[in-house]
C-alpha cells in the first residue's frame, strides 16, 4: 500500500476530530456529572439529626437517628410515621439554620 500526502491528511484529520469530541464529551458530560457527584456526596456526609430532608420519592421529613448507611426520617405533623431509609435516597437537605434565616423584599422599583 502506497501513503499519499492526502491520505496520510486525512488520517490526521480524523484523528483530529477524534480528540476534538472526546474533549467535548469530556467537557460538557463526564465534567459536570463528577462535580454533581462530589456535591451529593459532600451534602450526604454533612447530615446531621434535625435536619430537614427532600427524599427522592418526594416527601419531606425531619432526620431523628442515623447510622452509617441508614437514617430515620419522620415525616408528617403526627410524629407517628418514622420510616428508615438508605442516605443516598436523599436528595435536598436544609439545615434548621437555613429555615430560620429572614427572606428579604425585594423592593418594587418600577412606577
Amino acid at each position: 500500500m502506497i501513503l499519499t500526502a492526502s491520505t496520510t491528511g486525512g488520517i490526521a484529520g480524523m484523528i483530529l476530530w477524534i480528540v476534538v469530541l472526546v474533549a467535548f464529551m469530556y467537557f460538557f458530560m463526564i465534567r459536570p456529572q463528577k462535580k454533581e457527584q462530589q456535591q451529593k456526596t459532600a451534602m450526604l456526609q454533612a447530615l446531621e439529626v434535625g435536619d430537614t430532608v427532600l427524599t427522592t420519592s418526594g416527601f419531606y421529613g425531619t432526620i431523628i437517628d442515623m447510622s452509617e448507611d441508614t437514617v430515620i426520617i419522620e415525616f408528617g405533623n403526627n410524629k407517628n410515621c418514622r420510616i428508615p431509609m438508605q442516605r443516598v435516597a436523599i436528595s435536598a437537605v436544609e439545615k434548621p439554620e437555613d429555615a430560620t434565616k429572614p427572606v428579604e423584599d425585594k423592593k418594587d422599583t418600577k412606577k
